[in-house]
């Protein structure tokens, strides 16, 4: 076992201990954490309107309300139908307010799953796009069955027999991103991270000072490099020069290219075969092996 995996571990059950020094590419990690909650950033609507045309917004959970941190609806793709679902921060203080900054409630998992069973019923692709600090963590958001929501859109989205595609456009928190990310092809902005955990709340727990946020970053392996090499997404979309944020119709464009290849890819497998890879892509995940010390 390396030295700073034992390191590690003992900073794990000793929390109050120093810290180790940050790796070489902890500040690169901790920069795409950054660029990723960029205020400029493209949000799931900016792609929705560049991507697809004829976008007919759908809402509520016809349980208990509509959610405006999801948004979803049929639109089409270069003239195909498909169902897009994304998750939507705000711009101005009015929109983050209305948006809850990103954060869903249960009410917005259920109508995300509402959606996706009527792409289910109408044989319509899966377009989801994941741009959240977390699932909203309120008194409210957990008398409504938060967690129940999450765990039911895992289980349902593992059922689904047509493609879908999950795109993490910003920032991937914990199962707030999970809960619509269960896809056939996990896609990846170059400056998004996808996290169990944000970098700053990993280290008041690992540490007990947020201030660490830095080391924390590169320990998780949150970027899209890292997590490609494990596994847990299939591509890294490109953005433009300086981040997406810079040009939000390149970034588009370039998401459009893997988003069509994806769909052409997928397109080949059946019903029954789409469903069986997403199940065994996401029940191989995390199948490591450690050497005995």
């Amino acid at each position: 076992m390396a030295n700073s995996d034992i390191t590690a571990r003992i900073h794990a059950l000793h929390p109050d201990s120093a810290p180790a020094p940050p790796p070489a590419d902890a500040n690169l990690a901790y920069q795409r954490v950054q660029l990723a909650r960029h205020p400029r950033r493209p949000h799931a609507l900016d792609y929705i309107e560049r991507l697809t045309t004829g976008f007919t917004e759908l809402h509520g959970d016809r349980v208990f309300g509509d959610d405006h941190a999801i948004l979803g609806g049929y639109s089409f793709l270069d003239g195909s139908p498909v169902m897009v679902i994304g998750q939507q921060k705000g711009r101005d203080t009015k929109q983050k307010l209305k948006r809850n900054f990103g954060m869903p409630k249960p009410e917005g998992y259920r109508k995300a799953m509402r959606l996706m069973e009527m792409a289910e019923k109408f044989r319509r692709p899966v377009l989801s796009f994941i741009d959240t600090p977390g699932a909203y963590p309120g008194i409210d958001a957990e008398e409504r069955g938060q967690a129940e929501a999450i765990a039911y859109n895992l289980r349902e989205m593992a059922r689904l027999t047509v493609p879908v595609i999950v795109t993490v456009i910003g920032e991937g928190g914990s199962g707030g991103a999970l809960g619509m990310g269960v896809g056939n092809r996990v896609l990846m902005m170059e400056n998004s991270y996808y996290s169990v955990i944000s970098p700053e709340s990993c280290a008041a727990i690992i540490w007990r000072d947020a201030a660490k946020a830095e080391l924390a970053a590169a320990a998780l392996k949150l970027t899209g490099p890292d997590l490609l090499e494990r596994g847990i997404v299939d591509e890294i979309v490109p953005e433009p020069k300086g981040g997406a944020q810079e040009d939000h119709d390149e970034a588009a464009r370039l998401l459009g290219q893997s988003l069509r290849r994806s769909l052409v890819e997928l397109s080949a497998l059946s019903p029954l075969e789409l469903r069986e890879q997403r199940y065994l892509k996401f029940r191989h995940m995390a199948s490591f092996f450690t050497e005995t010390a």
